[in-house]
């Protein structure tokens, strides 16, 4: 059995999208604080795409694996 590594769209997509709502409308998925993604973890990521993506950079970030990102934002 091979394990899959990171997509790597999926991890483009955490440099470049934005939040769409809420009290960190406008800032970038990769730079929303963990208090955050902590609440939403306590009370449900939101479906779809957006609620995936969330989970994903909150498991990054309490992982302390955000220097997977590095490469990504300095390329922007």
């Amino acid at each position: 059995m091979e394990l899959a590594g990171p997509d790597p769209q999926l991890l483009k997509d955490l440099v470049t999208m934005q939040m769409p709502f809420g009290k960190y409308k406008g800032r970038l998925l990769c730079d929303l604080p963990v208090h955050y993604l902590e609440w939403f973890a306590s009370q449900g990521f939101p479906n779809g795409k957006l609620g995936m993506q969330l989970s994903t950079i909150y498991e990054i970030k309490i992982n302390g694996l955000e220097g997977l990102l590095k490469p990504l934002k300095n390329q922007r």
